[in-house]
């Protein structure tokens, strides 16, 4: 058997690393060790060349774990990169060269998160993205309670108009060539559930999870579920 891999947690868009802290105290308590990097969001590129840095830091080999906009991010990252043993999609994009998180969102009807943004310019140019804080429980959380939500939406790291705009580069998609795994609610209004069960259908997913009630913020209301995922991905990276 392998070196046990280490699970590395991207966040995506209008959340932070402690979006993560239910899923990492179970991964803790069946020994496995769990790193949240704190997703720049400034554009796939770059915000992939981060987590490509926290990878070499780590020297070891890992499961990449991405949420929402994440996913995005670690298809990027792990592409042709010997360290990423396995891929975990937790509500989250897994596009092809090309695509982009806003593309993906508009192929299919049942996304509610436009109507709930507010843009601003920012100085380096382009506009920067956050979910209302009025709008924040009913589209990112709603089935976690409202002083939960209250907290999550005063600490939502926003997100640049490139970052939701900016396609793959990669000339081939990371889930291509590394096993993955994906795991969504069935009521997430930001990625319709089936736009996720289209991407995990064409990624070839060696498991796929949907949870019945469950949000966008799936690792936050379900994370016994979210951690079985990550946790059967970690046991095939091992072999």
């Amino acid at each position: 058997m392998s070196e046990q891999p280490v699970i590395v947690l991207v966040h995506g868009a209008f959340a932070e690393s402690a979006s993560w802290n239910r899923v990492i105290r179970r991964l803790h308590g069946h020994g496995l060790s769990a790193v949240a990097a704190a997703n720049p969001l400034r554009g796939v590129e770059g915000d992939a060349a981060y987590v490509r840095d926290v990878i070499a830091g780590l020297g070891r080999p890992v499961v990449l774990v991405g949420h929402s906009y994440g996913g995005m991010v670690v298809t990027q990252a792990a592409a042709g990169h010997p360290a990423v043993r396995a891929l975990v999609y937790v509500a989250a994009f897994a596009p092809e060269p090309g695509e982009s998180a806003f593309l993906l969102t508009g192929r299919f009807e049942g996304s509610t998160l436009g109507t709930a943004l507010e843009a601003y310019p920012v100085v380096s140019g382009g506009n920067e993205f956050r979910i209302a804080a009025d709008r924040f429980h009913h589209q990112f959380c709603a089935d976690l309670d409202a002083g939960e939500a209250a907290l999550m939406a005063a600490t939502q790291r926003p997100v640049t108009e490139r970052a939701l705009t900016g396609a793959l580069t990669a000339d081939e998609p990371a889930w291509r060539t590394i096993p993955s795994w994906f795991v969504h609610g069935e009521r997430d209004l930001s990625i319709p559930a089936a736009a996720l069960r289209f991407m995990a259908e064409r990624a070839g997913a060696r498991r796929t999870r949907e949870i019945a009630g469950a949000s966008h913020a799936v690792a936050a209301s379900q994370p016994d579920a979210v951690t079985a995922v990550i946790r059967d991905a970690a046991g095939h990276a091992r072999r």
